[in-house]
């Protein structure tokens, strides 16, 4: 039997906190950054800027099956992702417990800060449906959405990778 929270667990270990400095690279590859202070789900660098503006661009224009499936409660662990900015730094956080209203998602932060200080794990967090940066929610064991996660493929050892491509739903 699957265990959807173990399943879970360990994507969080590589998606959950996506950092990015810009949204803008010219479609190199960044140097891949690390800091013994940063969390393990911090992702600063090792994947090609553009295909990510392209899986953030995804996620945004196809939120709608998003949606769609959220009202429907067509699957579990709905989650949207949301860049938060603190002094100049940009880092980007899981919303959890997601429910959308009125153009809004509102959730919990669901990793801990690895660049920004002005949030923290579990606190509530409202995000406008434009200014998402990724969605995604599993189904029949099945990641659907989580983009972002498509250019880190690349960051991670190959049998890390390898997993997360047969757990995607759409490529």
């Amino acid at each position: 039997m699957f265990d959807s929270l173990r399943f879970f667990s360990r994507f969080c270990l590589w998606s959950l906190c996506l950092c990015l400095a810009s949204c803008g690279g010219g479609g190199e590859k960044d140097e891949a950054v690390a800091s013994g202070d940063d969390p393990e789900t911090l992702v600063r660098g090792g994947y090609d800027a553009e295909e990510m503006d392209a899986a953030i661009h995804r996620a945004r224009s196809e939120v709608d099956t998003f949606i769609e499936a959220l009202d429907a409660g067509q699957g579990n662990t709905f989650s949207v992702k949301a860049a938060i900015e603190d002094g100049g730094e940009v880092e980007h956080f899981w919303l959890t417990d997601v429910a959308y209203r009125d153009g809004e998602f509102r959730g919990v932060i669901g990793n801990e800060p690895g660049v920004v200080t002005n949030v923290e794990f579990g606190q509530e967090w409202t995000v406008a449906r434009e200014e998402i940066t990724d969605w995604m929610f599993l189904r029949d064991e099945r990641i659907h959405g989580n983009y972002t996660i498509r250019p880190l493929l690349s960051t991670m050892p190959e049998d890390e990778a390898a997993f997360w491509r047969s757990k995607l739903a759409n490529p």
